[in-house]
């Protein structure tokens, strides 16, 4: 989810555990749970500074080892200790619990979009992404303002907030079973579909799919339980040719790869100059393609420069790879 939401979840969880009746019996409690479950639902996140470095850092290590399941455990204890050291007196049993709960439920509600997380590691580095909430949900963000709207009239936190968690849990249900009717749907399109490729939009009623058979990959939209077509592409593993081999040697392109699961490539001859490019099929948006990877390499193989992340023209594209092209 986005830094937004996930704030609001910290202070709607700081609401909630006012149902703890350890909370409610040590007045030092509240502030202290509710500074925990803000810090614990952002904690995750933390490893966003890796973007100093650059994209391929980035999209290679972020929602990975920090959203594991050894950080499941050390965050809170980082942030049990921080509080401790300013506020000694306090439970610290509880606040280990409440931060806990915090660092988990941002890490469980990251599985639900598109993005996903290595969650299991470090038994398994695959990417879990179940594609059925948009990184910012309108629903999920507004309703936490308006459960802290009704706290603010003087409702009880804890009451209201469990409130707003059963209509979020019964939420994400109904988001399950609508992407479960959109791949169904694309299926029957597609019997001889072998995935099937769903990405939530800002909208109900509106999923980005791409579905592939063995030999084409057909980009679609699905909205209002219509499939739109929009284009088609050959379906071509990455061939075994000595310039996808040295392009694949970029770390870029390396970390392109190891987060998306559904592409084309093409290789384009520009004079000198020849180019790698990956395009990320689950995000179009306007006819274009804003999530790729290039390599340019010179006739010796030896790679120019190289780019991967989220550009929305092709002359912003070229600045970033600092290559002026003919």
């Amino acid at each position: 989810m986005d830094t937004g939401t996930h704030v609001v979840m910290g202070i709607s969880l700081g609401g909630l555990a006012t149902l703890d009746p350890t909370i409610a019996s040590d007045p030092l409690l509240p502030t202290s749970v509710m500074i925990a479950t803000i810090i614990g639902s952002q904690a995750p996140d933390f490893d966003t500074v890796l973007k100093l470095r650059n994209n391929a850092v980035y999209i290679r290590n972020h929602r990975g080892i920090t959203h594991s399941i050894p950080a499941i455990f050390i965050w809170p204890l980082f942030i049990t200790g921080g509080i401790i050291l300013l506020t000694p007196e306090t439970n610290w049993l509880t606040v280990l619990l409440w931060s806990f709960i915090a660092v988990f439920l941002h890490i469980f509600v990251d599985i639900f979009n598109a993005y996903g997380t290595q969650a299991l590691r470090p038994f398994s580095n695959k990417w879990l992404a179940l594609g059925v909430i948009n990184i910012f949900d309108p629903f999920i963000f507004f309703s936490h303002l308006v459960a802290f709207a009704f706290w603010a009239l003087g409702l009880p936190p804890g009451r209201t907030m469990l409130v707003l968690y059963l209509v979020l849990v019964s939420y994400y249900f109904w988001r399950i079973i609508e992407k479960r009717r959109v791949v169904q749907l694309a299926k029957t399109l597609h019997p001889d579909a072998t995935h099937v490729f769903v990405s939530p939009s800002i909208r109900w009623s509106q999923w980005h799919v791409v579905i592939r058979t063995r030999d084409v990959l057909f980009v679609t939209e699905c909205k209002n339980h219509q499939i739109e077509y929009f284009e088609q592409y050959s379906f071509d593993p990455i061939p075994n040719i000595p310039i996808i081999n040295a392009a694949r040697k970029d770390s870029n392109l390396s970390a392109f790869l190891s987060f998306s699961p559904t592409y084309r490539w093409e290789v384009e001859e520009k004079g000198e100059i020849t180019e790698v490019r990956f395009v990320d099929l689950r995000y179009r948006s306007k006819g274009h393609y804003p999530f790729v990877a290039i390599v340019q390499l010179d006739q010796n193989l030896s790679i120019i420069s190289s780019y991967t992340g989220w550009v929305f023209s092709e002359e912003t594209l070229q600045k970033k790879l600092n290559i002026v092209t003919e």
